[in-house]
């Protein structure tokens, strides 16, 4: 599964962040990891350098070999909330689809 990071240029897309943000989100599709083929992570700042409540975005891509992508999004005060919201969206979706495969 391969992770890949786009952010706009209000936020800073550092090789620390991404290594972060990449273990939480292989750590959390672990059980999913064999049928995911990439991982798309989108962050933005809605409002750029101006202040905002929940003004941060992030939008993660599945890749799932057979099927069509699935995007999820969340947006909150901090990048790390951001991203974790997100996570957890994307594995209930995962958690979904696979159930009902496995139903099947």
């Amino acid at each position: 599964m391969k992770i890949q990071f786009n952010t706009d240029k209000s936020i800073s897309g550092n090789e620390k962040n991404q290594d972060y943000f990449t273990a939480m989100i292989s750590e959390a599709l672990t059980n999913y990891e064999d049928h995911i083929t990439r991982v798309e992570v989108h962050l933005s700042d809605e409002n750029g350098n101006k202040e905002g409540v929940k003004d941060m975005r992030c939008l993660l891509e599945a890749r799932i070999e057979g099927k069509q992508p699935i995007a999820v999004s969340c947006q909150d005060n901090t990048v790390e909330l951001a991203v974790s919201g997100a996570i957890d969206k994307l594995s209930a979706s995962l958690e979904t689809i696979f159930g009902r495969l496995q139903n099947h």
